[in-house]
């Protein structure tokens, strides 16, 4: 990887090397995306906002995404066909955490996620720093 392929990204006046689009880093935390429909964001309110649902039998990984556009992405065009409406759901996680995982690639330059074990979830939400917030939501007659 060359310099010209890093980003920059500000935060309490220092700047960190970003080698992910809409990655942003502190010292403390990184900056993550789910892209959610109804039923997992009904659920994600019920904790107060504090963490992310158990998963179902037959999704054996959680996988938050690295950039806001992918998650966009699925929100837009995955979630509201399957379930009517999609949401992005913003949230920090702690950073020294989330070096355990690799960041896998799923196809494009942005499709970037993180694989967590269905098992490790609930140490996941427990390394989730401060609320999970809501910043898009997608409805059928969005286009």
């Amino acid at each position: 990887m060359k310099e010209s392929d890093f980003k920059y990204s500000r935060h309490r006046n220092s700047v960190f090397y970003n080698a992910f689009s809409g990655l942003q880093l502190n010292k403390m935390t990184t900056t993550l995306y789910r892209p959610v429909g109804p039923k997992e964001l009904a659920l994600i309110e019920q904790s107060e906002w504090t963490k992310f649902p158990p998963r179902l039998p037959e999704q054996p990984i959680f996988y938050p995404v690295m950039n806001e556009e992918y998650a966009i992405q699925i929100a837009r065009d995955w979630n509201v066909a399957a379930s009517g409406s999609g949401f992005v759901t913003k949230f920090a996680v702690k950073t020294e955490y989330l070096s355990k995982f690799d960041i896998q690639n799923v196809g494009g330059e942005i499709h970037n996620e993180l694989w967590v074990p269905a098992e490790e979830l609930e140490e996941f939400n427990s390394n989730i720093v401060g609320q999970i917030e809501v910043i898009k939501s997608f409805y059928p007659t969005d286009k």
